[in-house]
């Protein structure tokens, strides 16, 4: 049987989180604000080098529903984790633990970082969700960027962005990028988002491939950020910099064959192939752009796949199920698909033609069983709004 992970509509998000305001703390909420998980179509593990992402926002969203205190009293609910209560003081590295790290993150960030427009008394938060956890989608910058869009609604979406990685870094302790968040809170509908991690400058990127669809495969391997292995591939980046005398990858990226020829000059073996990655996969950002642009698909779709045999063999954050789940998609007649995320779990995605799909979610869910695998869940998205007041 097939699994899919549907989103809701915003009506259906909005009655579904203040129901559960009103269950948890019996009074209705003062208001609600959502934000979207992501798919990065291209451009990963480059953002904390200072690389190019190419994210779209998906249409499975994260919604939460605020009431203002004044006792600087801060309760945070979700169905997806133990409640938590305390107070900013409360608040500090690996505190709290589990899932309510992001969103009293996003508070603590919000406060040092000057983006309350007055002094913060506390909040009741209430938390709903679509974006599947731990399918590497972004269910956690979800999380943080509905709740600081709630709490600084005025402020610039790039500053609460910055808040929100810094929440997940210094607070929750995950040593990620920006490309998550800038997704969330700076999508646009219809476009992919093209970031440029080293100045955080954005543009808007059509992609809306005629009769192609965009396939999530959710392998159900859980794609954790916090478990060390994410953070060894990061250190290896910045420590190849170091060795190439670079402030990050992303000058040698634009040196072309100069900074290529610099990368292989390496001697240290798994450094050489960290950084082949990170310069390669910058350059394949570039040409999807160009082809996306042009309506290229079959160009766009080579790419796709030349992005994860390039996470699979010199980034070493593939797995067997997210190679599964590719091989599939392109037995079935994928023009590209690829691992997306972080790694080590999580989802792939497929471009495909419309008729293509059926043929590629069976092969996906027979070689995963054939496998010993996960049965995987499955959804079709397509670029969809950002972040956004609800009621």
């Amino acid at each position: 049987m097939t699994v899919w992970f549907d989103a809701r509509s915003d009506a259906e998000l909005t009655a579904a989180v203040t129901d559960s305001f009103r269950h948890e703390f019996d009074v209705d909420a003062d208001e609600v604000w959502a934000a979207p998980g992501r798919v990065n179509l291209i451009g990963e593990h480059v953002d904390y080098a200072g690389g190019l992402c190419l994210p779209i926002a998906l249409p499975h969203s994260t919604a939460v529903a605020v009431s203002r205190r004044t006792d600087g009293l801060i309760r945070l609910r979700s169905s997806d984790g133990a409640p938590w209560d305390g107070r900013l003081a409360d608040i500090g590295p690996g505190r709290p633990a589990g899932w309510a790290a992001y969103p009293a993150g996003v508070i603590w960030a919000l406060r040092e970082n000057g983006l309350f427009a007055h002094d913060f008394g506390g909040v009741d938060a209430v938390f709903v969700s679509t974006v599947p956890i731990g399918a590497g989608l972004s269910s956690s910058a979800a999380l943080e960027c509905s709740l600081a869009l709630a709490l600084a609604p005025d402020a610039d979406r790039a500053d609460l962005a910055a808040a929100c990685v810094r929440a997940e870094n210094d607070i929750a302790l995950a040593p990620t990028g920006g490309m998550d968040q800038a997704a969330s809170l700076r999508s646009s509908e219809g476009h992919a988002l093209l970031l440029d991690s080293a100045s955080g400058a954005v543009s808007q990127v059509p992609f809306a491939p005629e009769g192609l669809t965009l396939l999530v495969i959710d392998t159900r391997a859980p794609h954790r950020l916090v478990d060390g292995r994410y953070a060894k591939r990061r250190a290896a980046v910045e420590r190849a910099a170091r060795r190439l005398g670079v402030a990050s990858l992303r000058e040698l990226a634009d040196r072309g064959r100069d900074g290529a020829d610099a990368v292989r000059s390496l001697k240290d073996d798994v450094l050489r192939r960290r950084a082949w990655h990170v310069i390669s996969e910058i350059a394949r950002v570039r040409l999807a752009v160009a082809a996306s642009e042009s309506g290229d698909f079959a160009e766009f779709g080579r790419l796709l796949y030349a992005s994860h045999m390039s996470l699979h063999r010199d980034f070493e954050v593939s797995c067997p199920e997210l190679d599964t789940a590719v091989e599939a998609a392109m037995v079935a007649g994928a023009l590209g698909a690829r691992m997306t995320g972080g790694g080590f779990g999580g989802s792939a995605i497929a471009l495909l033609p419309a008729e293509k799909v059926d043929d590629a979610i069976d092969t996906a869910h027979r070689l995963a069983v054939d496998r010993g695998l996960p049965e995987p869940a499955f959804a079709v998205v397509a670029a969809s709004a950002p972040a956004r007041r609800l009621l």
